[in-house]
């Protein structure tokens, strides 16, 4: 059982990443194996609209997009930190996350769990949490919930964790994100993947 680690900000050891660092802790003391991926430096191009994904399944731009939508098809989860920037998350992430759900459509992400955590200095955490959560409700993925909102505050590099809370907050989400995914395990097992069983009506509100 695996998950993979999205770590949206620029800084590879900000607090961003020490909040990962928490839940991924935790996720490795309950047996589930991680992988660490560091992408809110990198230069990703946002959506174009294209749509040549629709037909090849894979993105027109040639780059770790494309990696993730591999590593994807076998993981058992999506971890993804954002920093906050202007109440919503790292836009280099958000272009990203556009590209890698969007040229998925068509792949069955059925119960992979996701989770989202956001770092802010002091608001917009909830604001983006509520984005990076929705690219796991559009796609059959179950989101982790924690004993709170899965947020944290810092702004120098180490200060989060002087948010005892939000630590606390990070270390349940991994104890959670582990139990479902464990659990969907045997559900899957025994009763077999809840499979769409009606083909997509796309209702579309234009006259």
């Amino acid at each position: 059982m695996k998950v993979l680690i999205l770590n949206g900000s620029p800084k590879a050891k900000g607090n961003t990443a020490t909040a990962l660092h928490e839940v991924e802790q935790t996720l490795q003391q309950q047996g589930i194996e991680t992988e660490w991926i560091h992408v809110g430096h990198l230069n990703i191009h946002g959506c174009i609209a294209c749509n040549k994904c629709w037909h090849t399944g894979i993105c027109a731009f040639q780059d770790i997009v494309n990696e993730l939508s591999v590593k994807m098809r076998d993981a058992d989860g999506l971890l993804i930190g954002s920093p906050v920037y202007f109440a919503s998350a790292n836009g280099t992430l958000l272009s990203l996350l556009d590209r890698l759900f969007y040229s998925n459509l068509h792949a069955d992400w059925t119960m992979k769990v996701g989770a989202s955590v956001s770092i802010a200095r002091r608001g917009g955490a909830t604001a983006t949490m509520d984005v990076l959560n929705k690219y796991f409700l559009k796609t059959n993925m179950p989101v982790v919930p924690s004993q709170y909102w899965t947020i944290a505050h810092g702004t120098m590099p180490g200060e989060v964790t002087q948010d005892e809370e939000g630590m606390q907050t990070m270390r349940q989400l991994g104890l959670n994100m582990a139990f479902l995914i464990k659990s969907i395990h045997l559900g899957l097992e025994q009763y077999g993947s809840p499979k769409i069983q009606e083909k997509l009506t796309e209702t579309h509100y234009i006259r």
